[in-house]
């Protein structure tokens, strides 16, 4: 078994980033809600406590049962983690007099405790707190302070049970992953032997074995997620895998032929279907984004469907899941509010009674790069943009028609391309055309125009929960625009997006 780090989380943003920072480390981590902690074995290393939006004050403050873990496995609390441990033994823990939020120095530094060793005089952490610890129990020693914070870290005696004040997972902690290191792997002794191939030769070896020779269905999308997930069941049970590659008539201009090669070049065993018709037809007049977004999907698992039962003895639905999917459907507060429809984790339809396998479910999104270039995709699929799972369809406000669509893609495949060529497509997370519902008026020759007005968005983010917009250069726009208009027949006016998430979303709808 693969020893880990387990995170309990009492709900704070930067939990997820945590345990990205320790799987840097190539140490394998989970996440789990403070109130459902798995049963801990030999594996499990060390244990970190999340920092938190409650205060340790509140009365419905989040309270973990730490008795199997405190003083038998390493412990490091972070920020509320840390206030948490200090006043649950007799420490106090009130508001802050100036709430400490953003980058700070330490001050002071104890070299004799492993935490912090190899940390300089001066460092700088990130604070984002509005407690403080004002007094620790008698067992408890400082290990790091700021000019504002006497406790910034601590030591319980006689244990290796540790707090800090700050957030050594942030960037701007400068000396983050050194304090992060010296916990995991000095302190919990891990061994830092989780990597790419480790884990695909684990993770085909598992496949095969909970496969066997059953078959498994799986719909490919063209995006990065079930295209790798689908390169580790090939690896695992070959031609028992049974991919899917629905055209919706909403993937990008000339998407669906060209992926489709590529797949088949990997030697999967993949059926191309045409359902380009049957969408449009479902999306006839229909202009209310979440509506769209519904017929989409639901017209996706009727011919999903219809195509899986053609297949004989199919025990499996392959899933391209990944790890933040699986962590929010369990998070301590629930799923959150939703903003937008997204495929539930495990959503399997009633009538299809498969048993659901999904390989990349331990997996961060950069993670399941890294593994897709170690099993030979594409940099096409591998380091393409995100894509929406209903296409097009939500790139074009108001009402879908065929019509529009080819107009679309035609923008889409100049704005891309014209990204690619000029080598701003990787510096930019996100790049999209949208199709507005508006016409505007327009000279072309000595005639005037009455067409389509089509917005470009570019952002620039590094998980997708916060974006800025791209500062593209102006040269690049100016070139784009006049090309599009030049040659997509219906357009006649371009503008740029230049609002940042929040308050804005990526997309449009």
């Amino acid at each position: 078994m693969q020893e880990s780090i387990l995170i309990l989380d009492f709900g704070s943003q930067y939990t997820q980033l945590i345990a990205r920072r320790v799987r840097e480390l190539n140490v394998y981590c989970e996440i789990h809600p403070f109130n459902k902690i798995p049963n801990l074995d030999a594996n499990v290393k060390g244990v970190i406590l999340s920092g938190s939006p409650f205060s340790v004050r509140d009365k419905d403050a989040p309270v973990p049962d730490l008795s199997d873990i405190r003083g038998k496995i390493p412990l490091l609390g972070v920020c509320y983690g840390a206030q948490y441990l200090a006043q649950a033994d007799g420490g106090l823990v009130e508001p802050s007099k100036i709430r400490e939020y953003g980058r700070a120095r330490l001050n002071f530094i104890d070299q004799d405790c492993m935490l912090v060793k190899s940390m300089h005089h001066g460092s700088q952490v990130w604070m984002s707190h509005g407690d403080t610890i004002l007094n620790l129990p008698s067992d408890f020693e400082i290990i790091a302070s700021t000019n504002d914070v006497q406790v910034g870290g601590y030591q319980v005696k006689g244990e290796q049970t540790y707090g800090i004040q700050f957030h050594p997972e942030v960037y701007h902690s400068t000396e983050g992953m050194t304090l992060l290191k010296n916990f995991v792997v000095d302190i919990c002794g891990c061994e830092q032997s989780w990597t790419p191939d480790s884990f695909i030769e684990t993770q085909v070896k598992q496949l095969s074995e909970q496969l066997g020779s059953n078959k498994v269905v799986l719909g490919l999308s063209g995006g990065v997620d079930s295209s790798v997930a689908a390169m580790l069941l090939h690896k695992a049970i070959g031609k028992n895998l049974y991919c899917i590659f629905v055209d919706n008539g909403l993937l990008r201009k000339n998407e669906f032929e060209k992926v489709i090669h590529s797949y088949r070049d990997l030697g999967l065993n993949v059926k191309g279907v045409d359902a380009k018709s049957r969408f449009l037809n479902a999306l006839k007049g229909v202009s209310e984004p979440e509506q769209k977004r519904k017929i989409i999907g639901n017209t996706f698992i009727e011919v999903f469907d219809e195509e899986a039962h053609l297949l004989q003895d199919v025990k499996w639905l392959g899933q391209g899941t990944i790890y933040p999917d699986v962590i929010e459907s369990v998070s301590i507060n629930g799923p959150s509010a939703t903003i937008k429809s997204h495929h539930n984790v495990g959503g399997l339809p009633d009538f299809m009674k498969l048993k659901v396998v999904e390989p990349l479910n331990t997996l961060f999104k950069d993670e399941v790069r890294i593994i897709g270039r170690q099993l030979g995709l594409p940099a096409f699929i591998i380091d393409r943009h995100p894509f929406p799972g209903p296409g097009l369809g939500i790139r074009i406000l108001g009402d879908i028609t065929a019509e529009k669509v080819s107009i679309l893609q035609d923008v889409d495949d100049i704005y891309v391309e014209s990204l690619i060529k000029h080598q701003l497509y990787d510096k930019v997370w996100q790049a999209a055309a949208i199709l507005l519902p508006v016409q505007s008026v327009g000279v072309m020759g000595d005639e005037r125009t009455y067409e389509n007005v089509v917005a470009l968005r570019a952002v620039s983010s590094t998980d997708g929960m916060t974006a800025d917009w791209s500062h593209l250069p102006y040269e690049f726009l100016a070139a784009v625009s006049n090309e599009i208009i030049n040659k997509v027949k219906g357009v006649n006016r371009v503008v740029y997006d230049i609002s940042s998430k929040p308050p804005a979303t990526i997309e449009w709808e």
